[in-house]
């Protein structure tokens, strides 16, 4: 469970953040971190928040957004405003680490899926990416759907596929094994 200041650091992709105001610091209102992105982390997958939006604010260094199928550069003082829905992804294709304050109106249960995803990539359950095997990507998107989302496959070949493999989550005792990552 996150807590105000608490730092969570994924060992694969490099990604430090640092929960400044968690959902339970806001009664669920407002998750916000600051985020610090390596140099040269690479692109992860497209994305979005179904009722979410995020409020980005470039602190130091050069972050990478590509929103749909744009991608800009924003230096330190930018904001970055992604509503409810909108396919996007972040990354630093910069030599310097790139800081950001970064805001999510509702929290909803993302804090509980970054600690979760970081969890896996520490436990090596993950590839270099950080992206875990399929059946566990598959139950880590059903558990945290409300708040991410990928966007592609299709949200309904997405909703299929976690029918078919929900009793192979069973089996493999996801639940039991990734509730560790949440303390």
């Amino acid at each position: 469970m996150a807590y105000k200041n608490k730092i969570i650091t994924n060992a694969k992709t490099g990604q430090v953040i640092q929960y400044i105001n968690s959902s339970s610091d806001t009664s669920g209102e407002m998750l916000e971190m600051e985020a610090t992105y390596p140099p040269f982390s690479r692109e992860p997958p497209s994305h979005y928040h179904p009722s979410q939006e995020e409020f980005f604010t470039v602190l130091s260094g050069e972050l990478t957004v590509r929103i749909d199928h744009h991608i800009q550069k924003y230096q330190p003082g930018s904001l970055i405003h992604i509503l409810p829905g909108k396919t996007h992804s972040m990354w630093n294709n910069s030599n310097k680490p790139a800081v950001v304050n970064w805001k999510v109106y509702p929290a909803l249960d993302t804090e509980y899926f970054l600690e979760t995803a970081t969890g896996l990539a520490n436990d090596d359950r993950t590839d270099d990416d950080g992206v875990p095997p399929l059946l566990q990507l598959f139950y880590l998107l059903k558990t945290y759907n409300k708040s991410f989302r990928l966007a592609k496959p299709s949200l309904v070949v997405q909703r299929i596929l976690f029918t078919i493999a929900s009793p192979l989550f069973i089996l493999a005792g996801y639940k039991k094994r990734m509730r560790k990552y949440l303390n």
